[in-house]
Order: C-alpha cells, then structure tokens, then sequence
C-alpha cells in the first residue's frame, strides 16, 4: 500500500541516497560546471565582444561577457534542476524501479518526491558553486556579495526541480521529454534576458519574458554579481518563491496520480 499524505525527516535518507549514487561519479559530474562557464566565455569574449562592445544594464556600462555571465549561472541552476527531476528522476522510476522500493517502506510519496525536488536543488547549487569559481577567476563576480548566487541556486534549483517533476509525472516515456525540453526550456534559454537586454524586445514579448521563471532568475543572478541591491529584486525573489509553490503542487499531484494506479 502506498502511504500519502504525510512529511517527515525520513525523506532526507533518500536525498541522501542520490548523494551516495552522485559520489561515485563526482569527478565527471565537476567537471562539466567548471569547463562549461570557460567554454563560453572565451567563445563569447572572442567572438561577440568585440562585436557587441558595451551592454547598458541598471545603469552600468558592462561588457557583453560581464552580461552575460551570471545569466550563464541561472541557465546552470535551471538545467542541473530540470535535468536532474526529469531524465534522472524517470530513470530511478521507471527504468531502476528505485521509487517502488522505497514505497514499500514508510516512506510516503511526497517525501520522495521532496526528496527528489531537493536533491534537484542541491545538485544546482553545486554547479553554480563550481561556475562561480571559475567567472571569479575572471574578475566577473564582485565578491562576497557575489556569494549570495548560492541560497538563489537552490531557490532557482527548486523552481525548475519542481517544474521539471511536474513534466515527469505527465510525460508518458522518456523520449517524449523533448516536448517539453523544445516548447519550455529551450524558449526559456534563449529569450529571458540570457544574450541580450529584454529591454529591446516589443513590448508583447517584454510581458511574455517577465513571466519567465530564468527571468527573473537572471536578474536576480545578475544584480548578485555586481553588488547591488535594487527593488525590483524582490519582486523577483517573490515570483520564483510563488513558481516553486505552484509547482511543487502541481507536481506531486502529478506522479500521485501517475503512481497511485
């Protein structure tokens, strides 16, 4: 019997189990974080700068790879997240048969996929870690304000580790998360703010952008890099607390029905 309904510490031993599995490999998981970052901001400070010149943004003069750079942060803590509670968390599912394992003790269903949520958001919170090493390096954070990109990780990590578990209990196979991944992520990556200012986009497509969760997270990211503390700051942190919320509902509604047959 499926037990449901009920929260408590014992959803921290599966957190803890997927840090154990995360362990074995962690030399391959540090080093796509760390090389990452490098790989675009020399493309980008190569390429586009010289191009692009002088980006204008909360009225300060940046270069295009200073722009840029903590928007590179938020797309990390969106796709360690939404990776993580999609291909990971339906292979543990489906495939490993790891969830009706851990049914079959006390656990309940919404401690696991906490647990799974959680674990999204620490995974984001590491890589951002790794990337912030690497864009200090390039005297692109001012620290130790800088610092504060880290708890955003895991809010950030949470937002899109919820909404990525809501596609996982709604997603029929695994090869249907390229639906999501090309009508949801991709659009997200490409025009919330990442390469360019929203600023210049029409005004229908400024509206569509500000409810973007990477949005926000990107601003938010970006303020923290420079040391600056702005009001429409905590508009922000209150949307992505407010899309967290929605969808972790929503997704623990979903694989409650996907796994209460």
């Amino acid at each position: 019997m499926i037990r449901t309904g009920r929260y408590s510490l014992r959803l921290l031993r599966v957190w803890r189990r997927n840090l154990v599995v995360y362990r074995r490999i962690w030399k391959v998981n540090f080093l796509v974080p760390l090389l990452e970052p490098l790989f675009y901001l020399l493309a980008f400070g190569i390429g586009f700068s010289g191009l692009v010149g002088e980006v204008s943004y909360a009225g300060e003069s940046l270069t295009y790879v200073a722009f840029i750079a903590p928007a590179l942060l938020a797309v990390a803590i969106m796709f360690n997240a939404f990776y993580e509670t999609t291909f990971a968390s339906f292979v543990r599912m489906y495939y490993q048969k790891t969830f009706d394992a851990m049914l079959s003790t006390p656990l309940s269903l919404e401690e696991i996929i906490t647990a799974e949520i959680l674990w999204g958001a620490t995974k984001s919170v590491l890589a951002a870690g790794l990337m912030l090493v690497v864009i200090a390096l390039f005297g692109l954070v001012r620290l130790p304000e800088g610092l504060w990109i880290l708890p955003l990780a895991f809010l950030g990590g949470m937002a899109f580790g919820s909404v990525g578990m809501y596609f996982t209990g709604i997603t029929p196979s695994i090869d249907m998360f390229n639906l999501p991944i090309f009508l949801f992520v991709t659009p997200l990556f490409l025009f919330s703010g990442t390469f360019f200012p929203v600023a210049g986009l029409p005004e229908w497509a400024q509206v569509v952008a500000w409810l973007s969760p990477l949005y926000h997270l990107v601003e938010l990211s970006r303020l923290a890099t420079m040391g600056r503390i702005e009001s429409n700051a905590v508009i922000s942190l209150g949307y992505l607390v407010l899309f967290s919320g929605v969808f972790f509902g929503l997704a623990v509604r979903a694989m409650r029905g996907r796994l209460i047959k």
